[in-house]
């Protein structure tokens, strides 16, 4: 991007104009089409000797546009270096605006104008580090272009014009006459307002003019026999870099403050004094330079009074041999002995005792040292020095105890390193065993030494795969279990059947491992099992001859369908260890499914799924409520203090208290992550944007007219939703083939869909290439559209769904895999999951799923431990419509998938009318 950039300021300041020219002098179209207007603009150009005034063309745009367009080029490389200047001063103007540095004024020519201000000294600094890293070309507009000698603009004053020009632009909203009682600053056009000059000078007096107070304590002795000084200081408001103390000031030595500088240290002073009392013993003498800070003055600055200070500007220096370390956690007592089974213990032991302790610089005080802290003095002697002791800090060393917490929310408060006291977010810890285990659970790779594989393995384990059989062993050992959350092909099934065979070890864990599935991955267990354990007997408690007479151990395999049907049957079994496979099954904890796999009882509990959050964090509760009853608290008590506060509220904080007290109790690993799968091939995705046919646009803009008027028309609540989900589903439907939409189970296919033309030429490709291919969409009725489509063009092609029965399922994927059948057209929700089709090189999904997650995991049935070739993935999305606004949409949250994955459909059924529109509408129509 090799284009220049200057401005030129205006009156008022929102009428100053960027302009973009080329160096070379050359057009501008590609980077500015569609915004500014073309112009010429007199430049100083350099030449052999001095510069010269000469006229090039530009592209002219406003503040508000060329604000945005210069913020977005700061990640930019190859930039020209006066776009680079100014997209750097820009980013400056919008920190500013957005901490509320703007002030209401009038222009020098009696307009309404805001302005930036006030500049704290890192705002002034940072001004003048810009200033002095302008580029000359970055100011290449002469003050006179018809002189003789060109003189640029000065680089400081230009910058703080651009930065007044943005302060001028942003606010003009309907709020802005709640900021200053007048109407005009809401106008984007100039307004005369030559009569509020003198309240505009009044807004800005003691604002950013004068001088303001500041304070430097000093301790001038022994504070055994001496108390603390603090000095008046005086800063200018103007150029905060200026600051004197108040003793150079009267005593008329220079400090450059200003010829006023005297009334003006005075009304500073003053106004400091109605904020803080004590101060008001500075005002009893004709130079108040320095003032006798007391015991009594010192709690009260240290309890509250500080803060007041210094949220009006006056700054308190504190010198150096005061230390400011002391600090107050809160402490989890731990019983003297520690339980056989911990995880038991939390679940029914007595409230756990917590207390304040106090800390300096994180060392924790003694008794002793704490009772002094508790004295009334603000200022300790602590290890060999002083320390301030805040009020606050003196009321929890004489009150140390605290009301009892329940077990299992004092351990999630441990792990998650806070809690909340009288609401105060402070820092907790334990001490004991308590503080030994939360140690342990914060280390997935520690403990003990490095685990072997058991005998009875035949195979061997990666080194990944390894750690994560200590980790489950160690969760299960503790009674806690866990939820391996590896992404999908990392080998979680042998990982789990070497911990079946490590437990069979020791008596105390040995017994029958359960296992409960998906019924389409019942044969991968099977075969998995026969595979890496030989001698491990497996049985399949499915089907209408399933028993479970005579069983002591071994390993049984049963459906998350039959589990329900038989829960009774299952929960008479005394299983040493239950495993939840494809756990997302029971996200909803109000299922049948769920409620009968809590029902079965066992010493260790595992599930395993690639996709712990699928659609919003309660499915996260769900899961580890299952493997670890209670450490989440109940699921409203989850919502209320988890799952609102990152989900609606984007709180940061939140995100990474939950990720700390869950990671413990989950181990995610991704392939993409070092040194876990360095052979897998590299996987490639790529979105193919297909424009919709005619007979397609029509039925798209049929259905948005219709749907949208009967939402419109029916009001708030169930009604509505369900309204929504229809016009969202119709349109899919639509974007997919209009034979799909219009239900049509017969007819031509040919020629009406885009889409379908695509997925053609995709499969000739690939077929000719020998590959092998997935085809995912979430409608059987799709997949049976384009089954019946590829039978006509003679393309070998098989159909799995949620109703293809067991053993034709497991006989559909060993046909795939030996390379007899080349297309494999699947169901997303019956088969994004669980299977393994490393014959695959190719996956296209036909249609967008709305969690990408579940996308991913069903590309991982081919991107796998086993895969040795590339693998494409191929997106097809109808272009200008909603598939691709939610295509969109899901990239520009992948970044915080990893913390939060909010909902899919549903989420979408509390937009507005307004933001529906905006979401559905075909192309560029409004």
């Amino acid at each position: 991007m090799r284009f220049a950039v200057v401005f030129t300021p205006g009156d008022p300041p929102r009428t100053g104009r960027i302009h973009v020219h080329h160096p070379a002098g050359e057009a501008l179209t590609e980077h500015f089409a569609g915004v500014g207007e073309d112009d010429e603009l007199r430049l100083a150009i350099p030449g052999d000797g001095r510069p010269v005034a000469e006229t090039v063309p530009v592209r002219t745009l406003g503040v508000g546009d060329a604000v945005r367009r210069l913020v977005a080029l700061r990640d930019t490389d190859e930039l020209d270096p006066t776009a680079a200047f100014w997209s750097a001063v820009a980013v400056t103007a919008l920190h500013l605006t957005a901490r509320g540095r703007i002030l209401p004024g009038v222009s020098p020519q009696g307009y309404d104008a805001w302005r930036a201000g006030p500049f704290d000294v890192a705002d002034v600094r940072r001004i003048r580090a810009l200033a002095a890293a302008m580029p000359a070309a970055a100011r290449a507009v002469p003050l006179d272009p018809t002189a003789r000698r060109l003189v640029l603009p000065d680089p400081e004053e230009l910058i703080r014009a651009f930065l007044d020009a943005v302060a001028d632009t942003l606010p003009r909203t309907p709020a802005a006459p709640w900021l200053t009682g007048d109407p005009r600053f809401t106008a984007a056009e100039p307004q005369r307002a030559e009569e509020l000059r003198g309240w505009a000078g009044q807004v800005s007096a003691g604002v950013d003019t004068g001088l303001r107070m500041a304070l430097r304590v000093e301790i001038r002795g022994d504070l055994d026999s001496t108390v603390p000084t603090a000095v008046v200081r005086l800063r200018s408001l103007a150029d905060p870099t200026l600051v004197s103390d108040a003793a150079t000031l009267w005593a008329g030595d220079e400090h450059g403050l200003g010829d006023r500088a005297t009334v003006e240290a005075m009304l500073a002073v003053r106004r400091a004094a109605a904020l803080w009392q004590p101060l008001q013993r500075l005002l009893d003498e004709a130079a108040p330079i320095e003032l006798e800070l007391l015991d009594e003055d010192l709690v009260d600055l240290l309890g509250g009074a500080e803060a007041r200070l210094a949220a009006a500007g006056i700054d308190i220096e504190w010198p150096p041999q005061l230390s400011r370390a002391l600090a107050a956690r809160v402490l989890v007592s731990s019983p003297p002995e520690q339980p056989a089974d911990p995880a038991a213990f939390f679940r029914s032991a007595a409230p756990m005792p917590l207390r304040w302790q106090l800390t300096l610089a994180g060392v924790p005080l003694t008794d002793e040292q704490t009772d002094l802290v508790a004295g009334a003095r603000p200022i300790v002697r602590l290890r060999d020095g002083w320390v301030l002791a805040p009020p606050a800090l003196a009321g929890k060393a004489a009150e140390r105890q605290l009301s009892p917490c329940p077990a299992y929310d004092a351990l999630a408060a441990t792990l998650a390193a806070s809690t909340e006291v009288a609401g105060e977010r402070v820092e907790v810890v334990a001490d004991g065993w308590l503080g030994a285990l939360c140690d342990l659970l914060g280390d997935p790779d520690g403990g003990p030494e490095p685990l072997t594989p058991p005998a009875g393995l035949a195979g061997r384990l990666r080194d990944y795969q390894l750690r994560g059989l200590r980790w489950l062993e160690r969760m299960a050992s503790l009674g806690f279990g866990g939820c391996l959350a590896d992404d999908m092909g990392l080998g979680k099934t042998v990982t789990v059947v070497a911990l079946h065979l490590r437990r069979q070890l020791d008596r105390r864990t040995a017994g029958a491992t359960l296992v409960v599935c998906p019924a389409s991955v019942l044969g991968t267990w099977e075969r998995e099992i026969h595979k890496f354990a030989p001698g491990t007997s497996v049985r399949r408690f499915h089907g209408t001859a399933r028993s479970l007479a005579e069983l002591t151990d071994g390993i049984v395999l049963t459906s998350y369908g039959t589990m329900r049907l038989d829960a009774d049957t299952l929960a008479n079994q005394c299983w040493g260890l239950v495993v939840a496979d494809e756990a997302q099954y029971v996200k909803n904890r109000l299922s049948g499914t769920a409620k009968a796999l809590r029902m079965i009882p066992a010493r260790a509990r595992v599930a395993l799924t690639g996709t712990p959050v699928e659609n919003d964090l309660t499915d996260l509760w769900a899961i580890l409520d299952w493997t670890t009853p209670g450490l989440l608290g109940a699921a409203g008590q989850f919502r209320t203090s988890w799952a609102r506060p990152i989900e609606v509220d984007r709180d940061s904080a939140t995100v990474a208290r939950l990720s700390r007290l869950v990671r413990p109790f989950l181990l995610r690993r991704r392939k993409s992550d070092p040194g876990i799968a360095p052979e897998l091939p590299p996987k490639t995705v790529t979105d193919h944007l297909v424009p919709l046919t005619a007979e397609q646009t029509a039925l798209y803009e049929k259905v948005v007219g219709e749907v949208l008027a009967d939402i419109r028309a029916s009001g708030a609540g169930i009604a509505r939703r369900g309204l929504v989900l229809k016009l969202l589903v119709e349109l899919k439907q639509v974007c997919n083939h209009p034979a799909h939409y219009l239900k049509e189970p017969r007819g031509p296919l040919r020629g009406r869909s885009e889409k379908l033309q695509l997925l053609d030429d995709l499969l000739d490709t690939i077929l000719a290439e020998g590959g092998g291919a997935l085809v995912f969409t979430q409608y059987v009725r799709m997949a049976r559209l384009l089954a019946r489509h590829l039978a006509e063009r003679g393309v070998p092609a098989q159909l799995l769904h949620g109703g293809t029965p067991v053993p034709q399922r497991e006989d559909l994927v060993r046909r795939f895999q030996a390379g007899e059948v080349p297309v494999f057209l699947l169901s997303l929700k019956a088969a994004g999951a669980g299977l393994t089709l490393t014959r695959a090189d190719h996956v296209i999904h036909y249609d967008r799923w709305w969690n990408p997650a579940v996308e991913e995991q069903a590309t991982d049935r081919a991107h796998r431990i086993g895969q040795t070739r590339p693998v494409q993935v191929h997106r097809l999305i109808a272009q200008g419509t909603l598939e691709e606004r939610i295509a969109a949409l899901l990239e520009s949250k992948r970044a915080l998938a990893d913390a939060v994955l909010t909902g899919g459909e549903t989420a979408l059924t509390e937009l507005s009318d307004a933001e529906l529109l905006r979401l559905v509408r075909l192309g560029g129509e409004e």
